[in-house]
């Protein structure tokens, strides 16, 4: 059977999964959210997924809310089998989980319980997890509180950032939607699933740039998993010697010393001691400058190094 969708995602992080819905099902429509101002002219800019919609000549529709019923009607009208929601950005309510046959399915970049929300890939390096994964959930009124009918996981390297583990899901989640549309097309049924122990449930709080600031009271292994977590955006900042720099990387090392203090730099970084252990910087950013080696840094900071 031809499956017949309605698809809803607006950032980079749904595209991959758009993609899965056009070769998975007809595509009837895509919701996405209102072309925001964008860049230094700050021109209202299409969403990714507008962008990939229009290039495969599919109707997009970017209604600012879901709850009027004429938006409601417009959605019915196209008599979907599914719609599938990844990163929308709009509420949606019950009236609208209600008009496809099979309801709604939504990618969620976590493992499910854990890390419900709207950050939970920083989150999970933030919390120094050893993995994640995705989830295909069928929603439902609640926050992420769906039963589960498909979940992959991944390991959380060492060196992962907010950036490659955010594409890594991306492309996950894309392979997790094409295998629960798959099954959907051979059963023309409900796909079985599994009810969320809600008790073991986490939130991951949505970013703020004011988390990014750096305390070096914090133990380093809590700052260097902050850094990775936050990077690319909002990405890490601290004090240095009475600059404000931006951190980029960083690892931290067994060391002590006056949490701030720089105890060494040079050709390696920067070692700046925290209230449990050594944060070497690796790469920074100056105001209005570019990202740099913490070493060539010191070569304009010559008074820095130790």
């Amino acid at each position: 059977m031809t499956l017949r969708l309605l698809f809803a995602g607006t950032p980079d992080f749904a595209v991959p999964s758009l993609r899965a819905a056009l070769e998975g099902g007809d595509v009837l429509a895509v919701l996405t959210q209102p072309d925001r101002p964008a860049g230094r002219g700050r021109h209202p800019q299409a969403s990714p997924v507008k962008q990939v919609a229009l290039e495969h000549g599919v109707p997009v529709l970017q209604p600012e809310s879901l709850r009027h019923a004429d938006v409601q009607a417009q959605l019915a009208a196209f008599a979907p089998d599914l719609l599938i929601v990844v990163a929308y950005g709009l509420i949606l309510p019950q009236a609208v989980l209600d008009i496809p046959r099979f309801g709604a399915w939504n990618v969620h970049a976590s493992l499910l319980p854990r890390w419900r929300g709207a950050a939970p890939i920083q989150r999970a390096i933030e919390a120094g997890d050893a993995e994640t994964g995705v989830c295909l959930m069928q929603m439902e009124k609640g926050l992420d509180t769906g039963p589960v009918l498909l979940h992959e996981t991944t390991p959380i390297a060492l060196d992962d950032t907010g950036g490659s583990l955010h594409d890594r899901l991306a492309q996950l989640g894309a392979e997790t939607l094409a295998e629960g549309l798959a099954q959907l097309r051979e059963s023309d049924a409900a796909l079985p699933s599994e009810i969320q122990d809600h008790v073991q449930a986490t939130y991951a709080h949505k970013l703020d740039k004011a988390e990014a600031r750096l305390d070096w009271q914090r133990p380093a292994v809590e700052l260097a998993r902050k850094v990775r977590a936050f990077s690319p955006w909002p990405v890490a900042e601290a004090t240095l010697d009475g600059e404000r720099l931006r951190i980029h990387r960083a690892v931290a090392l067994e060391g002590g010393g006056e949490p701030g203090q720089i105890i060494a730099a040079g050709r390696d970084g920067i070692d700046v001691a925290c209230g449990d252990g050594v944060l070497r910087l690796l790469d920074v950013q100056r105001d209005g400058g570019k990202t740099m080696a913490a070493a060539n840094y010191l070569n304009a900071r010559s008074q820095l190094r130790r």
